[in-house]
């Protein structure tokens, strides 16, 4: 996972340039890392992440991933 511009992206080759976060690649791991707010301390942002593009991802439905605004 990145932060670019303040949305999280899935990097699926680990080769996007600036810091990176892992994660299992399990729902349940991803939704207690946002509730968490461990994308945000483990890549070093302020402020808050935008999920959204990771939510519809996961789910293909668009909706909200536990703790995400």
């Amino acid at each position: 996972m990145v932060a670019v511009d303040s949305v999280l992206i899935l990097d699926e080759r680990a080769s996007m340039p600036g810091r990176g976060a892992w994660v299992h690649d399990t729902q349940e791991c991803v939704e207690a890392a946002v509730r968490r707010r461990a994308f945000i301390r483990a890549l070093r942002v302020s402020g808050a992440l935008d999920t959204k593009a990771l939510e519809k991802r996961l789910n293909g439905y668009g909706k909200k991933v536990n703790g995400s605004k």
